[in-house]
């Protein structure tokens, strides 16, 4: 072999060594569909998400967050576009999916607890639920946000602290589950949607509404329902951060690996924010000065009541969702008979 040819095939070897450190150092960047607003504290933490994301791959890796749905993608049709790779990541909230897959709208409804520590003892079983839903639609989890377990109440526009005395009102719902509880208790109950329900109250379409005490002056629940009357602590469904595995094996092992450690960083961070008693306290305090005139809480025997018909309700929602609802019910069910009171 000549000595022209071998400095040729040095050269090109270098020129490859060169190219293949440039393509390694290359930053690969990731679309991520959020549903939530910008505001939410949800929506600042999956912020928070990507910028650890990005630190601890030392800018290798980039997640770009769109938020408020920006990308215009459709919740119901989300399961088959990341199943395609149509997007790399998304924000995945069970209850969205119920048109293709109903059983990951049945793993957890209003009435599975009755202490927010609760919450924090079923999250393993609903995380694995979850986790293992997603993955037949090609999607990998990694970790995610735990959202905050706020009171729930019942806001009317004049006292109303019992069962009893919710027969013949009017109730605003946000989910067919509780159209379905609250029929088993003999309660006419609707679903409205959060921006309409002001003005359901205001023009009486509805006297009460069942909703997230602690968030209720972000939708000036005061001006038109001057009565709360606390009930139970919300289940509040996770929500998952998923990867497609289109994108999932695109990555090199190490981003794999970056991937989890802050999906999992996350998912410890908010878990331990998600139960505060402060944060309820100071939330109640506010909205008496808001002008709330705060009601004695439904009974013990009233809760009780309301957890036989959510059950009721649920069991009949998991079997209309097939074999897989039903499974999932059942091992929640499991779980919750092993909580601590």
């Amino acid at each position: 072999m000549s000595g022209l040819s071998i400095f040729r095939k040095l050269l090109l070897g270098a020129l490859c060594v060169v190219a293949g450190g440039a393509a390694a150092s290359e930053t690969i960047e990731l679309k991520m569909h959020s549903q939530i607003v910008e505001s939410r504290p949800e929506a600042k933490y999956l912020q928070q998400f990507a910028d650890d994301v990005a630190a601890r791959s030392n800018g290798r890796l980039k997640i770009n967050v769109f938020h408020a749905g920006s990308l215009g993608l459709k919740d119901a049709d989300l399961l088959r576009i990341m199943q395609a790779g149509a997007v790399d990541m998304a924000m995945l909230y069970g209850e969205y999916f119920t048109r293709d897959a109903p059983e990951l709208g049945v793993v957890y409804v209003q009435g599975a607890i009755r202490n927010p520590q609760q919450h924090l003892q079923l999250l393993p079983t609903m995380r694995a639920i979850y986790e293992e839903g997603y993955s037949k639609w090609r999607i990998h989890t990694v970790g995610g946000v735990v959202s905050p377990v706020f009171n729930v109440g019942v806001h009317c526009k004049e006292p109303v602290n019992s069962l009893a005395q919710l027969k013949g009102k009017k109730l605003r719902v946000w989910g067919s589950h509780l159209v379905g509880t609250f029929q088993g208790l003999d309660v006419a109950a609707q679903v409205i949607p959060q921006n309409s329900m002001y003005m359901a109250l205001q023009t009486g379409v509805v006297d009460c509404a069942y909703y997230l005490s602690t968030v209720a002056k972000t939708v000036s629940i005061q001006e038109v329902a001057k009565y709360e009357a606390y009930m139970h602590p919300w289940a509040a469904v996770p929500w998952m951060f998923g990867v497609s595995d289109k994108a999932w094996s695109r990555l090199p092992k190490d981003l794999q690996t970056v991937l989890v450690e802050a999906g999992e960083a996350m998912w410890a961070k908010t878990r331990d924010a998600a139960v505060s008693p402060e944060r309820e306290n100071a939330a109640i305090e506010e909205r008496k000065a808001l002008g709330i005139t705060m009601l004695e809480p439904f009974s013990q025997g009233d809760v009780s009541s309301f957890v036989a018909a959510s059950d009721k309700a649920w069991a009949d929602m998991a079997k209309s969702a097939g074999p897989k609802g039903t499974e999932y019910y059942q091992r929640m069910r499991e779980a919750i008979a092993k909580l601590t009171p």
